[in-house]
């Protein structure tokens, strides 16, 4: 387990989005239609979140990438497909397509004109940390200024359900509760700070009590839960309407322990160069 900050030098967090369908929240949202998907809440809600920040925050997007967290994927429009074809029906080949987590980044990309990197990343680690750690190696490339993190989670059915179970068998880790037909989204846009950055993150030192009440990770999520993303969507919104700073812990996960990150409303927070790094260190599959 590493000990390494989560993040060498510190990321603007340029906008954020979260979107629920079918929880049983009052903010729960009408799920969008998106031509080319049926059936599933996965990718039209993973358009929803990312163009929301990109409508907010428009940018070049040669020098944009894009980075998507989601523990099993389309798991509505899998275990149709397969439904389907143990039941001798005729296969339907935009269920194959959507089914594919990246078949939504091309989506989003065809719409907003990005050219550049593009990932599907699935983690048992949390995605939020994941996420963060991966724009940060991103960042360091010259040609990008900016990169989009979305995860989303899907309920499910039996399969799913048997998943996580064998999942907390191992673990120890709860079992999700959320409804079969319901979805969950969010996204951040981060790019490297400057004057005009609303929000910083960044690692916080050891002794470092900048933000103190301290926000925790609080009770142990499931494998692949995409709350620490809402927490920080939730941390951007308070800052941008009350300023000051936030603490937020992460969940620790098999190849780091929790870390602490610092929410800063404008660039008040110390901006240190980016520390040299391995970087054959990634574990994103584009």
């Amino acid at each position: 387990m590493t000990t390494e900050p989560l993040l060498r030098s510190p990321l603007g967090v340029l906008a954020a989005a979260t979107a629920t369908h079918g929880t049983g929240a009052d903010d729960d949202i009408t799920l969008p239609k998106l031509p080319g998907f049926v059936e599933s809440a996965f990718s039209p809600l993973a358009y929803e979140v990312s163009s929301r920040c990109l409508t907010e925050r428009p940018g070049d997007g040669a020098r944009t990438a894009v980075a998507l967290a989601a523990l099993t994927g389309d798991t509505t429009t899998a275990d149709l497909a397969s439904s389907r074809m143990v039941s001798g029906k005729v296969h339907n080949p935009l269920l194959f397509m959507q089914a594919t987590p990246n078949s939504v980044l091309g989506h989003i990309s065809r719409q907003f004109q990005i050219t550049g990197q593009m990932f599907s990343v699935s983690t048992l680690d949390d995605p939020a940390t994941e996420l963060l750690a991966l724009a940060d190696l991103l960042l360091e490339d010259p040609e990008l200024d900016r990169v989009l993190v979305l995860g989303v989670e899907l309920g499910g059915g039996a399969r799913l359900a048997a998943v996580h179970r064998e999942l907390a068998a191992d673990s120890g880790r709860p079992v999700p509760r959320l409804p079969a037909s319901a979805g969950l989204a969010a996204a951040l846009l981060l790019g490297r700070p400057d004057a005009g950055t609303p929000v910083t993150v960044r690692s916080a030192e050891p002794a470092d009590d900048t933000a103190r009440p301290a926000h925790t990770a609080g009770e142990p999520r499931h494998h692949g839960s995409i709350a620490g993303l809402f927490d920080l969507a939730a941390a951007h919104r308070r800052l941008l309407r009350d300023g000051g700073s936030r603490l937020l812990a992460t969940e620790p996960g098999a190849r780091r322990g929790p870390a602490e990150l610092i929410l800063t409303a404008g660039t008040d927070s110390p901006v240190r160069a980016p520390a040299g790094r391995n970087e054959t260190k990634t574990h994103a599959h584009q």
